[in-house]
């Protein structure tokens, strides 16, 4: 989905759907009050937002199971698989699954660790004990009140924020934000050099973190080279502006709505484009994992990760889940 102008900003069309935004939130809290979460034998850290919409969970949730990895911890991610058509408990499989079976996030996170993708997010968490995970990742489901999160992350797009902060479809919010952030143990803000955007608090609790999106050494190939960008992520805009950032010209850039399925005749006609501007075709890792794989030669691929500003700043996080599994 791509999100509404009006959630940027207060006005009169928010003020209007504001009776709506209060239903979607008494619903959410009604579920969370009346569920029984299914408590797994192992700990589950969530990395969840607060806002539709992508504001860099995956990559949070990469990071994190990177470092539980290198400790030598059985990771297993858990994900919903939103935008795929498999309803699960199945573990995703990069060479067999396609985006459209299971979502493009999984098959990211498929290449660091088992993957589970599951709408009942208590089989998934099952199955994936079953399978032998010591701890588990969930990417989103910070509203699901399925199972007993150990560790709750807030994820924060520094450049937008919380939007208007009002509820869906008021505003960008998925609950309100008091509670929500109440609710977190912790929330890593993702800067953004292009806009000013939010700021953390001076000292609150939860903490914030701050975070970065570094693009790795193959990206550095773009400095001074003609691009022509496109993206379906949560803010095109900001892949554009980190073309930018690298040096790159970009002399085209074109933005689709978030985990948009690519037909090969869009692909093609965008290589048409970049051909014509004797450019580079450039897109996200997010966006290769949903092109046909002969397509994909065609592109550039960006892809990087996630730097805290912060030394030892997962280990903090971290080490109360670490040493729940030890047990």
């Amino acid at each position: 989905m791509r999100a509404p102008d009006f959630w940027a900003a207060d006005g009169l069309v928010p003020l209007v759907l504001a009776p709506l935004g209060a239903l979607y939130g008494l619903a959410g809290s009604i579920r969370r009050a009346f569920a029984t979460p299914l408590c797994l034998p192992v700990p589950v850290v969530c990395v969840g937002n607060l806002t539709a919409g992508g504001t860099g969970k995956t990559p949070v949730a990469l990071a994190i199971g990177q470092y539980l990895s290198a400790r030598g911890l059985a990771v297993h991610f858990l994900t919903r698989g939103y935008g795929g058509r498999l309803k699960g408990p199945i573990q995703v499989e990069p060479g067999r699954h396609s985006a459209r079976e299971v979502g493009d996030e999984p098959l990211l996170l498929a290449v660091l660790a088992p993957t589970w993708v599951a709408r009942d997010r208590a089989a998934g968490g099952r199955a994936a004990v079953a399978a032998g995970a010591e701890i588990i990742v969930m990417d989103d489901g910070l509203q699901n009140p399925a199972l007993v999160q150990d560790l709750k992350i807030v994820v924060v797009d520094g450049g937008v924020g919380f939007g208007n902060a009002r509820l869906i479809p008021a505003g960008p919010l998925r609950e309100p934000l008091g509670p929500g952030l109440a609710r977190a143990d912790a929330v890593v803000l993702i800067a953004d050099p292009e806009r000013n955007g939010i700021v953390p608090p001076a000292a609150t609790q939860p903490p914030w973190y701050v975070a970065r999106f570094k693009p790795n050494a193959a990206a550095e190939t773009l400095t001074k080279r003609r691009v022509v960008a496109f993206a379906g992520i949560g803010r095109p805009a900001k892949f554009f502006a980190t073309l930018t950032a690298l040096g790159a010209h970009v002399v085209g850039a074109h933005a689709f709505p978030d985990h948009h399925p690519y037909a090969p005749e869009e692909i093609v006609a965008l290589t048409d484009i970049a051909n014509a501007a004797n450019a580079l075709l450039v897109t996200t890792a997010k966006d290769a994992v949903r092109l046909e794989a002969s397509l994909r030669t065609l592109i550039a691929v960006v892809d990087g990760a996630l730097e805290f500003e912060r030394d030892r700043v997962l280990e903090q996080l971290l080490a109360p889940a670490i040493a729940k599994a030890a047990r």
